[in-house]
């Protein structure tokens, strides 16, 4: 059973840090690629970052940029979002989701969340004083 499990969300101070993690398991992560997206209470599903299959390229939306980084560890079967620099906007749940890629494709990198098909169930992430 293919499962991907968020961790590291929580209350923190605005200007602080924070590691989410996105585990898989039932299925290696080599050949996917991985997007965060978040959604706060009343809006949209959002996406954050992206990172491809091959780890080459990575992308962020734009309110997140230079606070944000996603990286991925193929030997732990894990992406890391660390987020700095952390604003009260910024309070949403998170979500780490997968898409198998080819290797033709393997340095794309998607922040559409529709082309995603296993999500994980979320890790909460409030910014608050």
């Amino acid at each position: 059973q293919l499962q991907l499990v968020e961790s590291g969300g929580g209350l923190v101070q605005p200007g602080g840090s924070l590691r989410l993690s996105c585990a898989a398991s039932g299925f290696s992560l080599d050949h996917y690629a991985i997007g965060w997206f978040r959604q706060a209470p009343g809006k949209e599903r959002e996406g954050v970052s992206c990172v491809s299959r091959s780890g080459s390229r990575t992308n962020h939306a734009e309110s997140v940029k230079g606070r944000f980084t996603i990286s991925r560890d193929n030997a732990k079967n894990t992406v890391y979002l660390q987020m700095n620099s952390l604003k009260p906007e910024d309070t949403a749940v998170y979500y780490c989701a997968a898409v198998a890629r080819v290797p033709l494709f393997q340095s794309l990198c998607s922040m559409g969340a529709a082309e995603y098909g296993n999500w994980g169930q979320g890790t909460l992430v409030t910014v608050s004083s």
